[in-house]
């Protein structure tokens, strides 16, 4: 496709860069949509629609649109932050349910996640580093307590499922998955309440081998031919949960960064791993964003800032402003979605359109706030939302049903497809404006010079609307409870 020559230089081709330019509303120059086509792609309730090529529109010269004219309104020149790419969790749950599934099963399973033609083209992964409640069984990499410098590391745990699952994603993703791995809690000898679940803490002798660890995984999976781009600290520091977790203030997570992790990773000769810090929710994510940032020396190693969307666990809605004012205040950081799902498993609801709903109303609003990257959690699951070693079931967007050995797709799975499908790495956000509160939106100029604008119709009512850029707009339909992605 034919590249734009005014947008040429602003565009950032590779996405995993520092994003240091977020802090600047960059302009572009005028856009022009003549001669250009709008290719819609449309999921709807209450339809066959999932992901469906459902028109080509033409741009007609449009004045001033009326208030009675519900309109979204885009503009291409002014430029924000970066993408970098949308994945999901390669757990030991959605590893072992993939191996239970029929060979053909198992490749369109891969297929409909990683191929970016066939499928939504995954472009980011998540894995565990020892156990998560999203394993069969406990486990770590080493036991011996007495093994500081942890020559007994192995992986040998990982061979059985989770390294070939990871091989056959990147496999399908022409080996471009940017993997960040991130642990639930150390091995239970290095912790204060001698358990890997029910919280505790890291006991400050064993900080340098903790982080040493880190680095021994990193190691030992790229031998295995798995190339690991980064990781994250600490899945949920501020959670003590029956599972396997581990607690650290704003500022342990701070000083065990910039005193040990850091230091670690650059003697190892990792310090071009991202490290991801924070990587719990949105509630106190100012605060931690605060003490990260304002020290110079912990900074200094840090990609970006974690957050996940359970918030609401206390009653209330998810807290959207909070990132965007974490994005105000550091707008040179990354901001970095590293977990959601729909908790509460329940096998039928498959087909609920709310699960797809909210995978859309968080992205776009969490895009809209600065957000560069959005990672789902488990990318499979078995039919009782599973497995799982504490009996914490939840949804993914595909389940496999081990029992018929069939693959069913929740409305989530489309509903993510419609930003992974058609974003392109490198992307920039541009300015997209909704005149009526049912339709969100957001949108991106794609490295390619076409424009994506996602329109999500929350209203249980048939809204035709505008698309209008620069004094002419195409004529649109978003069904009711809708996704569309319009491309030009």
């Amino acid at each position: 496709m034919k590249k734009l020559s005014f947008i040429a230089g602003l565009l950032v081709l590779c996405a995993c860069s520092d994003n240091k330019e977020n802090s600047k509303t960059a302009t572009a120059g005028p856009f022009s949509v003549d001669g250009k086509k709008v290719t819609v792609y449309t999921t709807a309730d209450s339809s066959d629609y999932r992901l469906s090529e459902t028109g080509t529109l033409d741009f007609r010269e449009k004045g001033q649109p009326f208030e009675n004219e519900i309109t979204v309104f885009v503009d291409p020149s002014k430029t924000f932050q970066t993408y970098f790419g949308i994945g999901a969790a390669l757990t030991d749950a959605s590893a072992e349910t993939f191996y239970k599934l029929p060979k053909e099963k198992q490749q369109e399973l891969i297929t409909a996640y990683f191929d970016a033609q066939k499928g939504i083209g995954y472009t980011v992964a998540r894995t565990n580093i020892n156990s998560c409640d999203f394993s069969s069984d406990m486990y770590t990499y080493v036991s011996d307590s007495t093994d500081k410098e942890l020559k007994s590391f192995n992986i040998d745990h990982d061979r059985k499922f989770k390294i070939p699952f990871i091989k056959e994603a990147m496999k399908s993703a022409g080996n471009k998955l940017n993997l960040f791995a991130s642990p639930w809690s150390p091995p239970a000898y290095m912790k204060t309440n001698s358990d890997m679940l029910h919280g505790g803490k890291l006991k400050p002798d064993y900080a340098a081998s903790w982080a040493l660890y880190y680095t021994k995984f990193i190691k030992a999976y790229e031998k295995e031919g798995i190339p690991v781009w980064g990781i994250s600290v600490q899945n949920e520091p501020m959670a003590t949960q029956r599972w396997e977790s581990c607690l650290y203030t704003a500022e342990e997570e701070r000083d065990f960064l910039k005193n040990h992790l850091g230091p670690t990773m650059e003697k190892e000769g990792l310090k071009d791993k991202k490290i991801i810090v924070w990587d719990h929710n949105r509630d106190l994510i100012y605060q931690r964003a605060q003490t990260y940032f304002n020290d110079p020396e912990a900074a200094k190693y840090i990609w970006g800032l974690g957050f996940h969307w359970y918030e609401d666990w206390s009653g209330g809605t998810p807290m959207y402003d909070n990132l965007k004012r974490v994005h105000e205040a550091y707008p040179d950081k990354n901001l970095f979605f590293t977990e959601g799902c729909a908790e509460s498993f329940d096998s039928t609801r498959y087909n609920a359109w709310v699960l797809g709903e909210e995978y859309g109303r968080s992205m776009i609003n969490d895009f809209n706030n600065g957000m560069v990257g959005f990672t789902d959690w488990n990318i499979l699951l078995d039919e009782k939302g599973g497995p799982n070693h504490v009996q914490n079931f939840c949804f993914a967007p595909v389940h496999g049903d081990t029992r018929s050995g069939q693959l069913i797709y929740t409305n989530a799975y489309y509903y993510i497809g419609h930003f992974s499908k058609f974003i392109q790495q490198g992307a920039k956000r541009i300015v997209s404006s909704s005149s009526r509160s049912q339709l969100l939106t957001t949108a991106f100029l794609n490295p390619d010079g076409k424009v994506v604008v996602i329109v999500m119709n929350q209203g249980s009512i048939k809204t035709p609307f505008n698309l209008w850029v620069n004094g002419k707009a195409a004529e649109l339909v978003a069904q009711p409870h809708s996704i569309v992605t319009a491309i030009f």
